[in-house]
C-alpha cells in the first residue's frame, strides 16, 4: 500500500483517496517571467514521477493532475516594464519556454494547466465570501487583506502557532494592515499596471488567493494531494489553507507533499544568491535523461546538491544501465510469454520502494540489480535475457528512464567541433579493414584518433561498438 510523508501531519501515512480509486492532485507551477532553472526542474520531475506512479496504481484515467501557471504577479509586471514588453507577450514566451524544457526532460503535461488571469471570477467570488464572513477587510490604502487572527488553526502546516509566527515578523512601514501577519488578497491598481474590476475597485489578485481559486475550481473544495517546493510551505501554502478553509468551513487538502531544495556548495540555489542554473543551459552539456536521473537518484524530500561532478556520476550510472541493454532492446516485443511486471523479487522490491513515499533511489537500485542479471544472462539464456531486459525497461519507464534506444543514447550527440556519427563509422570501417590486413599500427592510429575525440571502442563478436565518453 502506498504511504506518503504528509507535511500537514508530519507523519508517513497510508494514502487513501477521498473517492475510491480516484485521485486528485494540484501542484504549484511556475511564475512565468524568466526561464526555468534546475530548482524548477526538480518540481517538474518529482511530481511527474508521482503522477506516473499514481496512474500505475489507479489507472491513467483515474488521476487528475493540475499544475497551475501564475501569469500575473509583481515580478512579471516588473520584468515587462524592464523589457518594455507587453505582459501577455512576456508570459506566453516563458510559458512556451517552460513547456519546451519540461518536454525535453520527459515530463508529461498535466491534465489541466490553469492560468491565474483566466480565473478572475473565481478569485473575486472567494474574496467576497471571506469579506462576508468577516475574515477579510479593505484597508485604508484600498487593498483587501485576509485577517489571520480570524483563522484559529493558522500555522498548522508550518507547525507554529500565531504567537510564534508573530514574534518572528516585523511590522511593515506600511501600516494599512491590522496585523503584520495579515496578507493581501486584492491589490489596488497602480498606474500603468494591468487591472480588473472588482467590488473594491480596480486591481489585481494577490498570489496566494490565485492558487486557492484555481485548485478548488479544477478539483473541488476538498481534494487529495497538494504539492510544491519546500519554499512554498510557508507562507504560500499556509495561506492557501487559511483562505480555502476560511471560505468553505471544511478541510482543504488531505496530503501535502513538498520536495526539498536544490543546493549549490551547501547553499540553497536561488536567484537572489545568483547561484542558479537555467535548464536549457544545462541541457547544452548534459542529456535530458541524465538530468532526470540526477534528480531521481535523491529522495524527493532530501536536499539535492547540484554540481558537474554529480551530473557526471549520473551520466556514468545511466550509461551502465544502457550498456546492459545493448544489442537486446531492439529485439524486445510484446510477444514474450512472461509479463513485464511479473511477480518476482525485482518487481516486488521496486514497488515496495515506490510505495514507501516514492523512494526513487531505492527503486533505481533495483534497476541496477536487473542490469547485473541481464549482463549475466545475455550470453547464456537469450530468451530469459529478453524477459529481464523488458522488465528492466518497463520498470525504468515508470521513472521516465531508459526510454531511448541504448545504442543511440550511448553514442550521444556530436559536439559542434567533434566528429559526426558518419565520420566515426567511416574510421571504424577503416580500422576493421586494417585489422583484416593485419596492419596493427594503422589500427592503433585510428583508435588513438577516436580516443582523442572522446570516442570509446568495444570490440565484440558482433563487431565494433562505440560510444562517446
Amino acid at each position: 500500500m502506498l504511504h506518503i510523508q504528509n507535511t500537514l501531519s508530519g507523519k508517513k501515512e497510508p494514502f487513501i483517496p477521498i473517492h475510491k480509486n480516484k485521485v486528485s492532485m494540484y501542484v504549484c507551477g511556475m511564475t512565468v517571467y524568466d526561464y526555468c532553472h534546475i530548482g524548477h526542474a526538480r518540481v517538474l520531475v518529482v511530481f511527474d514521477i508521482i503522477t506516473r506512479y499514481l496512474r500505475k496504481i489507479y489507472g491513467a484515467d483515474n488521476v487528475t493532475y493540475v499544475r497551475n501557471i501564475t501569469d500575473i504577479d509583481d515580478k512579471i509586471i516588473a520584468r515587462a516594464i524592464e523589457n518594455g514588453e507587453d505582459i501577455n507577450s512576456l508570459t506566453q514566451r516563458f510559458i512556451d519556454a517552460m513547456h519546451e524544457d519540461a518536454d525535453a526532460l520527459g515530463v508529461k503535461r498535466p491534465d489541466i494547466e490553469p492560468r491565474a488571469t483566466e480565473h478572475m471570477d473565481e478569485i473575486l467570488a472567494m474574496i467576497q465570501t471571506l469579506m462576508d464572513k468577516g475574515m477579510a477587510y479593505q484597508a485604508n490604502n484600498g487593498d483587501v487583506y485576509y485577517q489571520v487572527s480570524q483563522f484559529a488553526t493558522y500555522g498548522q502546516l508550518a507547525k507554529k502557532n500565531l504567537d510564534e509566527l508573530q514574534s518572528g515578523s516585523r511590522v511593515e512601514v506600511e501600516q494599512a494592515k491590522r496585523d503584520p501577519m495579515d496578507f493581501v488578497l486584492w491589490k489596488m491598481a497602480k498606474e500603468g499596471e494591468p487591472s480588473w474590476d472588482s467590488p473594491w475597485g480596480k486591481g489585481r489578485p494577490g498570489w496566494h488567493i490565485e492558487c486557492s481559486a484555481m485548485s478548488t475550481q479544477c478539483l473541488g473544495e476538498h481534494f487529495d494531494i497538494h504539492g510544491g517546493g519546500l519554499d512554498l510551505k510557508f507562507p504560500h501554502h499556509e495561506n492557501e489553507i487559511a483562505q480555502s478553509e476560511g471560505c468553505t468551513g471544511h478541510k482543504f487538502v488531505n496530503y501535502w507533499i513538498h520536495n526539498g531544495f536544490v543546493r549549490v556548495d551547501d547553499e540553497k540555489m536561488s536567484k537572489s544568491l545568483g547561484n542558479f542554473f537555467i535548464i536549457r543551459e544545462v541541457l547544452q552539456s548534459y542529456a535530458p535523461e541524465v538530468i532526470r536521473y540526477f534528480i531521481l537518484n535523491s529522495h524527493y524530500m532530501s536536499p539535492l546538491n547540484y554540481s558537474d561532478e554529480n551530473l557526471d556520476k549520473a551520466k556514468a550510472s545511466l550509461t551502465t544501465l544502457y550498456q546492459a541493454l545493448l544489442n537486446i532492446d531492439d529485439a524486445l516485443n510484446d510477444s514474450l510469454e512472461t509479463p513485464v511486471y511479473e511477480d518476482n523479487d525485482y518487481s516486488q522490491r521496486f514497488f515496495q520502494a515506490m510505495d514507501d513515499d516514492f523512494n526513487t533511489p531505492m527503486a533505481i537500485s533495483v534497476l541496477f540489480d536487473l542490469s547485473h542479471e541481464l549482463n549475466r544472462l545475455k550470453n547464456t539464456d537469450k530468451k530469459q535475457a529478453k524477459i529481464i531486459a523488458q522488465q528492466l525497461k518497463a520498470l525504468a519507464q515508470l521513472l521516465g528512464l531508459l526510454e531511448n534506444n541504448a545504442q543511440q543514447f550511448l553514442q550521444g550527440n556530436a559536439s559542434a567541433d567533434g566528429l559526426s556519427d558518419d565520420e566515426i563509422n567511416t574510421l571504424i570501417a577503416q580500422r576493421a579493414s586494417a585489422k583484416q590486413d593485419k596492419n596493427w599500427s594503422e589500427c592503433d592510429r585510428i583508435r588513438d584518433v577516436l580516443d582523442a575525440e572522446d570516442i570509446l571502442l568495444e570490440d565484440t563478436p558482433e563487431g565494433t561498438r562505440w560510444r562517446r565518453k
